[in-house]
């Protein structure tokens, strides 16, 4: 066998060694996407509700990051392109800045919210 039937059958062999991680990781990922709890938008907090009724009209938003394109880098919620999901900062009472809740809609009408700057997400169900 030649050296370009080695490399063949070394790539096929390199393969299938890492085909059973690549499968654990894709299922990581959608039991991730699938554990994510949900909230009504009567159980969200009034300046969420009201950062909610902005994004359904398409603003105006307070804030200039409103509306960015956010990068799902904690792998949280379920994987999409990047710019399919746009954050929005919901107001915290008392907060000298943005805070740390946000509302993070891909298409409409999945939206979802998180009051830990991103460590957890709840969909938002209408």
């Amino acid at each position: 066998m030649g050296r370009v039937g080695q490399a063949r059958w070394g790539l096929l062999f390199g393969l299938l060694l890492c085909l059973p991680s690549a499968l654990a990781r894709s299922h990581s990922h959608a039991h991730d996407a699938a554990s994510i709890q949900t909230v009504t938008v009567a159980e969200l907090p009034p300046q969420a509700r009201e950062t909610l009724q902005l994004v359904r009209q398409g603003g105006p938003f307070p804030y200039p990051r409103d509306g960015v394109a956010f990068g799902n880098y904690e792998h949280i919620l379920p994987r999409q392109p990047r710019g399919y999901y746009h954050e929005y900062t919901v107001k915290t009472p008392g907060a000298h800045d943005r805070g740390a809740r946000r509302i993070v809609c891909g298409v409409a009408p999945e939206c979802y919210y998180t009051n830990d700057h991103y460590r957890s997400f709840r969909r938002i169900r209408e």
